[in-house]
């Protein structure tokens, strides 16, 4: 006895169980056939006590059943549904059976229809509601004022309920639109912004391996003519090749880092800045290019990005004149002025030589090609102006004005 009370009292929480784990459609079809059920059983219980009133009894309970069990499919067509059960209805009440049920199904019926339906039906709908009412209340038996007032508030309940219900499934489809549209905002969003990072982190590996490999370059170049008549001058070039090997290391390891997973250890550096920029110079009169710097007005603050920007045109200017020009010297001038800072690198150009005016002959090494756009790119990044172009003394100039912040 006591396993078996078990069995009964788990078994509507074994059904409800198994009726969770189906499709939402499939759910939503057990659902509407309960309740198709519950209501035909409420009808039919409803009216036995008036049995022996009703003739044909049979005919009542048909009807009876028909206003309720069509709904086990009116979410599947919620006009045939109501089409059925209001014809039902009608015929109950013009036969003359004098004790109807409360009308909870055709409510039922009426509130699927407006909520799944469009205007042309839901208007039809009220029409015939209302044209129902009229006939139903005209049968023997319904002349009591009640009868049209309860069933009036019955069917506006259920119009209501719909209205209300349609309401609140299109402000659902609305939220979730926005959503998609914000997330996939969010997604092209994210892109643009992995693809700028992935643009700046390539302009500064440029920038680095351009710069500090054409050093070493010139200075290799350097060391092979100075052998082996002039040891001591190769062995300076050969350290100055170390010296800048081991700066580019550096530099790579400290933009490498940005590209570690967030749970790796990084190590890294600040930026650098044009407060750095002697080291530039310095490296760059190392291979042999003697260069003058000039600062115009009072150095002020710049915003980060400005100032990395500012230092990468003087180093990737300085690199260009070494790789492609035989310039004899070259200029960088810092301009300082309210709200913006103008760089400028410009060279004497190509050497002469004294017997025929041609430029002096010798190796020039390759490019990348990729300096004057990457110099380009970060100007434009900034908001900046650049202007690039020969002078009239026969150099080449690379002029940028940038917003200070």
């Amino acid at each position: 006895m006591t396993r078996l009370a078990a069995r009964v009292t788990g078994f509507p929480h074994g059904l409800a169980a198994r009726v969770a784990a189906l499709p939402p459609r499939q759910q939503e079809r057990v659902q509407d056939a309960v309740l198709a059920v519950a209501l035909a059983g409420v009808n039919v219980v409803s009216v036995l006590p008036y049995r022996g009133q009703l003739h044909p009894l049979w005919l009542a309970l048909v009807l009876l059943a028909g206003q309720a069990l069509p709904l086990a499919w009116r979410r599947r067509w919620p006009v045939p549904v109501l089409i059925i059960i209001a014809a039902a209805r009608v015929a109950y009440d013009q036969i003359g059976f004098g004790f109807a049920p409360l009308p909870l199904a055709p409510a039922i019926a009426v509130y699927t229809v407006v909520d799944r339906c469009g205007p042309v039906w839901r208007w039809l709908t009220l029409a015939g509601v209302a044209t129902g009412i009229a006939i139903s209340l005209s049968a023997p038996g319904h002349h009591e004022p009640y009868d049209a007032i309860y069933q009036a508030m019955i069917f506006a309940t259920a119009w209501a309920a719909g209205v209300l219900s349609r309401a609140k499934r299109a402000n659902l489809a609305a939220a979730e639109a926005r959503a998609e549209r914000a997330e996939a905002e969010l997604d092209r969003h994210a892109t643009r912004e992995a693809a700028a990072e992935r643009a700046r982190i390539a302009r500064e590996l440029h920038d680095v391996v351009a710069h500090h490999v054409s050093l070493m370059a010139v200075q290799a170049e350097a060391a092979t003519s100075l052998l082996p008549d002039k040891p001591t001058q190769a062995r300076r070039s050969v350290e100055i090749i170390g010296d800048t090997a081991r700066l580019a290391l550096t530099e790579l390891r400290r933009l490498l880092g940005v590209l570690r997973g967030p749970s790796e250890r990084l190590e890294t550096a600040p930026s650098v800045s044009l407060g750095e920029i002697g080291g530039v110079l310095d490296q760059v009169r190392g291979a042999g290019l003697p260069v003058e710097l000039e600062v115009v007005g009072t150095p002020g603050p710049l915003a980060p990005g400005v100032d990395l920007t500012a230092y990468r045109i003087v180093q990737e200017a300085l690199t260009n004149t070494i790789r492609h020009a035989r310039a004899s010297r070259a200029h960088v001038t810092l301009c300082y002025e309210p709200g913006y800072i103008t760089v400028s690198v410009s060279d004497s150009g190509p050497r002469r030589d004294g017997l025929n005016g041609h430029a002096a002959p010798g190796p020039l090494l390759a490019g990348s090609g990729l300096g004057l756009a990457g110099i380009a790119e970060r100007v434009a990044s900034c908001g900046g102006n650049l202007t690039v172009g020969p002078t009239p003394a026969g150099g080449f100039a690379v002029t940028a004005r940038l917003p200070a912040r």
